[in-house]
């Protein structure tokens, strides 16, 4: 009995003294893709980028809400025949016009995601350049339930990016 409490109390003061040396740091990686210099460039490159079509499915977009006003106000004065005929028209207008949103749409999703893995990848070098001339043991990114402001470097990484093109 006596071997395995003298056992257990080297075990707790090995432990103890293992832990008294490290160094732990903790990022927000959400916040720092909010706030790094890559993510407003980023942003910019892909609002240059989709400007002229977002821009003409805008025009697209008024059309059509100038066909119905139209045609809403013409509509008695149709016959049956031009009536459905322009009903169908303005109806594969805007078919086309969701389509052409959702192409898009998905288009800059997908853009987007490249843009965020190039800015992640930045983002993991300025963590690992931090660490290393700081001397941190270890740095944790998520699946933390609680970083007091003395392990949280979120704010020393972003800098840090700032220095990195």
């Amino acid at each position: 009995m006596k071997k395995y409490i003298a056992l257990i109390t080297l075990v707790i003061f090995n432990i103890n003294f293992a832990y008294a040396e490290v160094k732990i740091g903790f990022v927000e990686v959400q916040k720092i893709l909010k706030n790094a210099p890559q993510t407003v460039a980023a942003n910019k490159k892909l609002e240059k980028e989709f400007t002229k079509r977002t821009a003409k499915l805008k025009k697209v977009v008024k059309k059509i809400k100038d066909q119905e006003s139209a045609f809403r106000k013409n509509s008695m004065t149709m016959s049956d025949s031009e009536r459905s005929k322009k009903q169908k028209e303005i109806q594969s207008l805007k078919i086309d016009a969701q389509r052409t949103e959702r192409e898009v749409r998905e288009d800059i999703d997908l853009r987007r995601r490249e843009e965020i893995a190039k800015v992640q990848a930045q983002v993991n070098v300025a963590v690992e350049k931090v660490a290393k001339e700081q001397g941190y043991d270890l740095v944790l990114y998520q699946g933390v339930a609680y970083a007091g402001k003395k392990v949280d470097i979120t704010a020393i990484v972003i800098k840090a990016l700032g220095k990195i093109k």
